[in-house]
């Protein structure tokens, strides 16, 4: 295994800066003395929210029996698809997890969890991107104000917790939603 000190980085450089992230390569002398450049994304960091909400909440709920969680469709410009996914967004400055996931939560869908646990913090991407995500589980879920950005044309919907994983598993899959779904069965909690 090579350790961090037999790699040597010789240049750093910002080759595009954004609204929403950086982007640049790092010139290194990599452990056989060769040198070569790594390109990289510089992003913020993001929380997904995992949301638990009763039976019946949302008047477009067609199933009011068991537990749902809480979803949202929306068209991703970038990929030119719309998504089935789980609430997220980036974690502002001086924000936990935990608290930007209860921000999210509300502003995307209006409603205000009364209680949040983190359940994972992972670097994303990591061969190409400097971006960290969490997972939020949210609970206790009540009436909020929801408060979408300009740039969020959102539909709120909810899925039967039994099927929330089959769901998200349709294409078009995200790595974000497949990835809190897994990780919040595996925990127990779907």
């Amino acid at each position: 295994m090579t350790d961090i000190d037999d790699w040597e980085l010789l240049e750093e450089v910002t080759e595009y800066d954004t609204p929403w992230y950086e982007g640049g390569y790092d010139r290194l002398r990599q452990p056989d003395g060769s040198e070569k450049q790594y390109y990289w994304a510089d992003l913020p960091p993001a929380v997904v929210v995992v949301a638990r909400v009763d039976a019946g909440v949302l008047e477009d709920d067609d199933d009011g029996e068991g537990d749902h969680l809480l979803f949202v469709e929306q068209y991703r410009p970038t990929i030119r698809e719309t998504h089935l996914e789980l609430p997220a967004g980036i974690v502002e400055d001086g924000e936990s997890y935990t608290t930007a996931a209860a921000r999210e939560l509300e502003e995307e869908t209006g409603f205000r969890p009364s209680s949040t646990a983190l359940l994972q913090e992972y670097a994303v991407a990591t061969g190409v991107l400097r971006h960290d995500r969490a997972v939020v589980y949210a609970e206790g879920l009540e009436p909020g104000e929801r408060e979408l950005d300009n740039n969020e044309f959102l539909e709120v919907t909810t899925v039967p917790i039994d099927e929330a994983l089959e769901r998200a598993r349709e294409q078009p899959a995200n790595d974000s939603t497949l990835t809190a779904l897994l990780l919040a069965k595996e925990d127990g909690l779907l």
